[in-house]
C-alpha cells in the first residue's frame, strides 16, 4: 500500500479557548486509540493531530483515515508540536529522546506513555522537566482505558488540564504520584488479562451447564459489562452490591462459596501484587 500523501501543517486547535497542537512520536496501535478518541470527542479536531510514520504505510493510512496531518520526520513533529507523545515501544524511548533532545524546550510539554520508562530517566535522556507520564491500558482501544498520570517537575497545571483531556477522551484519568506506578501496573495495565480469563472461565462455566457457547460468552461480557457499570455508576462498595443479589441458601451464596473454596479473591490479590512486583524488577 502506497502512502498516504503528507498534508500542510494546519493552524493550532482551541479546545475551551486553549489551543494546542498534538505530535504523536510513534504511530503505534495506542497512539491511533488515543488520536481518534480525542478526535472523535471534540477535545481537538483532526486537523490538530500529527505524527511521522515513516516506513510504515499502514499506521500512516491509519492516522490519515483520522484526518490526521502526516509528517517526514520526528523532528518535524516536534516542531509543529504544543504536546509531544512519546509513543514508541520502551525499549527504543532512550534513543528516540536522545535523538530529539536538541529540538526539544521547556515551551513543549512531553507526554510519555511507554511503560516501565520512569520519569527520572525521561528527564534525563530528553534535558526536560515539563512531562507528563501516563499509564493507559488497552481498554483504551474501545474508549475505556482506565489512566493514571503523574506530573513532572515543571508540568503545570495547565499541562496537567491538557492531558486529563485528552486521556478522559479515551476513558477515565487519574493522578497519583509516580511511586504508586508499579501498582497500577498490577492492577489496570495487567488487570485486562485477569477479565478476560474470567470471563472466559464464566462462559466454560456456562457450557458445563448446557447453554450453547456463543450464548454462554454473551451472558458472561455482558454480565461483567453491567456488573461493573454498578459499581462505577452507584457508588456502591462491590461487597454491598454482593450482598443485594445473594439470598439466604439461593444459587448465588452457593456459587460464591465455591469461589470462596478455590481462594478466588486472594488469588485475584496476588496475581496484583505478583504482577507489581515483576514490574519493579523490570523497571
Amino acid at each position: 500500500m502506497a502512502a498516504p500523501p503528507l498534508q500542510p501543517p494546519p493552524p493550532a486547535a482551541a479546545v475551551n479557548g486553549d489551543a494546542f497542537r498534538l505530535g504523536f512520536i510513534g504511530a503505534g496501535n495506542l497512539a491511533e486509540s488515543i488520536a481518534r478518541g480525542v478526535a472523535a470527542s471534540g477535545v481537538l479536531p483532526a486537523s490538530a493531530i500529527r505524527t511521522a510514520p515513516h516506513r510504515r504505510p499502514e499506521r500512516g493510512a491509519a492516522f490519515a483515515s483520522v484526518g490526521a496531518c502526516l509528517l517526514d520526520t520526528n523532528a518535524q513533529v516536534v516542531d509543529d508540536s504544543d504536546v509531544i507523545v512519546i509513543s514508541v515501544k520502551p525499549q527504543i524511548v532512550k534513543q528516540v529522546l536522545l535523538e530529539l533532545k536538541p529540538l526539544l524546550s521547556e515551551e513543549k510539554l512531553l507526554v510519555s506513555i511507554a511503560a516501565g520508562i520512569k520519569m527520572k530517566d525521561l528527564q534525563d535522556w530528553s534535558g526536560q522537566q515539563r512531562i507528563i507520564r501516563v499509564m493507559p491500558n488497552t481498554p483504551s482501544a474501545v474508549g475505556q482505558a482506565a489512566s493514571v498520570m503523574c506530573l513532572g517537575e515543571k508540568a503545570t497545571q495547565k499541562d496537567e488540564n491538557r492531558v486529563r483531556s485528552l486521556f478522559s477522551a479515551i476513558g477515565k484519568v487519574w493522578t497519583a504520584e509516580e511511586k504508586y506506578f508499579d501498582a497500577v501496573t498490577g492492577l489496570s495495565g495487567s488487570g485486562p488479562a485477569y477479565i478476560f480469563l474470567a470471563i472466559e472461565a464464566l462462559a466454560d462455566g456456562g457450557v458445563a451447564a448446557g447453554l450453547p457457547r456463543d450464548l454462554a460468552m454473551g451472558l458472561a461480557s455482558q454480565t461483567v459489562l453491567g456488573a461493573a457499570t454498578m459499581v462505577s455508576q452507584t457508588g456502591k462498595h462491590p461487597g454491598q452490591l454482593k450482598d443485594q443479589v445473594t439470598s439466604p441458601a439461593g444459587t448465588t451464596i452457593t456459587g460464591i462459596q465455591e469461589l470462596e473454596k478455590g481462594a478466588f479473591r486472594g488469588t485475584l490479590i496476588s496475581a496484583v501484587v505478583a504482577a507489581a512486583k515483576r514490574c519493579h524488577e523490570l523497571s
